[in-house]
């Protein structure tokens, strides 16, 4: 067998694997209860609309709807983009997903050893994306961005009252005393921060006016960009909207968006709204990625949008996942044994469960797949590995037929190795 490893850079040892993805790889997720993955539901598609959509816009753009376009976008779509965020179209850059926005981001902003800030635990996809540049990921400041731990709590991790705010870290973990800006090494060349302060993945957590103004504190002491990434914004069930990071600091934020948790995953297509100047070098570095985004499904993203379909196709998805989290909710208040705690998030797609110190999710992870339950390991969202103990559950894909089995077959679980 050729030795093919001396053809590969020297990128290629920091690629991360997501496990995530390697379920999807190895399982049939039709047989189990998945748990697993941040699918949005099938239900949510508009189906009846794909077809009328596509035959508009072919009718209206004919060969140009099937032609190369324009790296930016088609202007159609970044107008309306503009309209619906309120910004100027030339602060508009469309990207073939959300997840492109984050690599090229990581492509045109670090080089190796270079330092981004973010939350701990951070979405894996940005942690991939970060580390395959050979930078190193550190946690923000402690007291930046705080979320509290909301939901039940029982047994040993009982330790604070119902809804009493915990200490910075992501589902109520214990932090050290707060570290301020001017710990951090300048001279270890912090490049931007990176947030999901709405619904965050995976913690399922928002950030608070003052978590964001902190935030912005701390970019403008060390003189650094923001990276806001947003898929899950829209997907509020239960209280208000908190101001954007971009609004609070427009002159040096880039705010990711996403097509894929409002229409549909399978269109790929996101979005960047930030400072002329920026997007002016992410538009160079995609001429080289993919030339431009698909064309097509751009077309029928902006007649989606700009029609209202969008916002009808939303209260149904916000609906139906309002749902979903509230019988998750229930059925874990139902099913799980003493020690284990969750939050109550306002809406996204996930939920964050602690459990007692002595139960490894890695290591029980195969005993779950096998017995028919998936789920993702809290460990793998943390930078150096840590908090077994901890584990998401997606609550918006799985089948509402199979969600009370599967909680219950995983707190059977649970209760089998807990101390």
């Amino acid at each position: 067998m050729p030795d093919y490893s001396k053809y590969f850079s020297a990128d290629v040892p920091s690629f991360l694997r997501s496990p995530v993805r390697e379920i999807f790889r190895k399982v049939d997720l039709s047989a189990i209860c998945s748990f697993a993955g941040g699918y949005p539901a099938a239900d949510t598609f508009p189906m009846d609309e794909i077809p009328s959509l596509a035959a508009s816009v072919l009718a209206k753009y004919g060969t140009r709807a099937l032609q190369y376009g324009a790296t930016q976008g088609v202007p159609e779509l970044r107008e309306a983009i503009a309209r619906r965020y309120d910004v100027p179209v030339s602060q508009v850059q469309i990207t073939t997903s959300s997840q492109q926005g984050i690599d090229v981001c990581s492509r045109v902003f670090l080089n190796p050893g270079d330092v981004v800030l973010a939350n701990n635990p951070v979405y894996l996809g940005a942690l991939q994306s970060f580390k395959a540049y050979r930078a190193e990921v550190r946690e923000i400041p402690s007291g930046a961005c705080a979320p509290p731990h909301k939901g039940r709590r029982r047994g040993p991790l009982d330790t604070s009252p119902e809804g009493t705010q915990e200490t910075m870290g992501g589902a109520g973990t214990e932090r050290s005393e707060v570290e301020s800006p001017e710990g951090i090494s300048l001279t270890s060349a912090v490049k931007f921060i990176y947030v999901i302060p709405d619904f965050n993945n995976p913690s399922g957590e928002t950030m608070s006016l003052e978590e964001r103004k902190e935030i912005v504190r701390i970019a403008r002491e060390l003189d650094v960009l923001i990276v806001e990434d947003s898929p899950y914004r829209e997907l509020r069930y239960e209280g208000v909207q908190v101001t954007t990071i971009r609004e609070l600091a427009p002159e040096r934020t880039l705010q990711l968006g996403s097509f894929s948790k409002i229409f549909a995953p399978g269109f790929r297509l996101g979005w960047i709204i930030g400072p002329e100047e920026i997007l002016e070098q992410i538009y160079v570095c995609k001429q080289c990625l993919d030339l431009c985004p698909p064309v097509l499904d751009q077309y029928m993203a902006a007649e989606f949008l700009s029609s209202g379909a969008l916002d009808r196709n939303l209260q149904k998805t916000i609906g139906l996942y309002r749902h979903r989290r509230d019988k998750m909710l229930a059925l874990l208040e139902k099913y799980m044994p003493a020690g284990v705690s969750w939050n109550h998030p306002e809406g996204g797609l996930f939920l964050w469960l602690r459990l007692p110190e002595s139960i490894d999710t890695v290591a029980l992870y195969d005993e779950a797949l096998s017995a028919g339950v998936a789920y993702v390991a809290g460990s793998f969202f943390y930078t150096d590995g840590s908090h077994r103990n901890t584990m998401r559950l997606n609550y918006s894909f799985v089948d509402e037929a199979k969600m009370e089995p599967g909680v219950r077959l995983l707190a059977s679980l649970l209760t089998q190795h807990t101390d």
